[in-house]
């Protein structure tokens, strides 16, 4: 199959290309900085720009020529504190990148079998008690109206006749990159622990998995509309730092409290103070198989 992917250069999109290359599909890459993407991608031919603000590009004739198209494209939300600019390419690059590409395809001659935009479990905001699967709505702070507005903004795909999955990513572990990366020296040190109260669920999964369901859906036309994509196993951060602790034969005693956090990361403090139980219930009722259900085994293998 002709595959369209942008954000390929990112924690999912490298693993995910590299699997369906050796797949042997023709992966075309969308990215706004070409001789970055060729460095990190060597084993993919096909690149060209695009910018998520524009509308007009060579891009739109790669749109025009594919099977599927993998929309991973957004800025790191951790990437630094927030503030109003921050904030506000946050949610541009999702929201009006994600337009674009619709855009595209609506106006495209031969348009996709299918549309796999990345989404994100904030979508429910924070939930304290209780799993939460794909029927729970969203919630009012600022990542769950982003969210909601970023899932919003690719509809128009349904009304094409286009099957259209947005994928609710949970917390992607991987040794190298994303959250767990950034909490290993500290652990590794055995100066690691709980944030704030720890109460707050972690809804994890690990990246090999991620990239199994991606290949699913590609697959299986019975996925549609919103997925959450996580772990059937979610933890609370005290568990999750606890599991984290013992995995590496390090203390995890150290709680940073809240007030830390804030300091640090001002409003973003939300995206860590925050949490909700969210359990994969359509990728489950699908017959979808997790190779890592459980936190520790999970841990045990990246960090082996």
């Amino acid at each position: 199959m002709k595959i369209t992917i942008t954000g390929a250069t990112g924690l999912i999109g490298k693993k995910l290309v590299q699997k369906l290359a050796a797949q042997n599909h023709e992966i075309s890459v969308l990215t706004r900085n070409i001789e970055k993407a060729k460095s990190i991608l060597p084993q993919i031919n096909s690149f060209t720009e695009w910018d998520y603000n524009k509308q007009d590009g060579g891009w739109i004739d790669v749109i025009s020529q594919s099977d599927v198209v993998i929309h991973l494209a957004g800025e790191n939300i951790m990437a630094k504190r927030w503030n109003k600019d921050h904030k506000y390419a946050i949610r541009n690059s999702r929201v009006e990148g994600t337009k674009n590409i619709v855009r595209a395809i609506e106006n495209s001659d031969k348009r996709p079998k299918v549309f796999i935009s990345a989404s994100a479990v904030g979508y429910y905001g924070n939930v304290e008690f209780g799993k939460v699967d794909e029927e729970k709505t969203a919630g009012d702070d600022f990542l769950a109206r982003v969210t909601d507005e970023w899932e919003t903004s690719s509809k128009k795909i349904d009304e094409l006749g286009i099957r259209r999955v947005c994928v609710r990513l949970g917390l992607v572990l991987d040794k190298n990159e994303g959250a767990l990366a950034k909490m290993l020296p500290v652990f590794k040190l055995g100066m690691g622990g709980k944030i704030s109260k720890g109460s707050q669920y972690w809804s994890w999964i690990h990246v090999d998995d991620v990239v199994s369901v991606f290949l699913e859906i590609i697959n299986n036309e019975n996925l549609k509309g919103a997925i959450n994509c996580t772990a059937p196993n979610p933890v609370t951060n005290k568990k999750f730092t606890k599991i984290l602790g013992a995995v590496l034969g390090k203390p995890a005693l150290f709680p940073v409290p809240k007030k830390i956090i804030k300091a640090v990361l001002g409003e973003g403090s939300e995206a860590v103070l925050s949490g909700v139980c969210a359990v994969p219930k359509k990728l489950l009722d699908n017959g979808f198989k997790f190779k890592f259900e459980n936190l520790e085994d999970a841990l045990k293998d990246l960090l082996k």
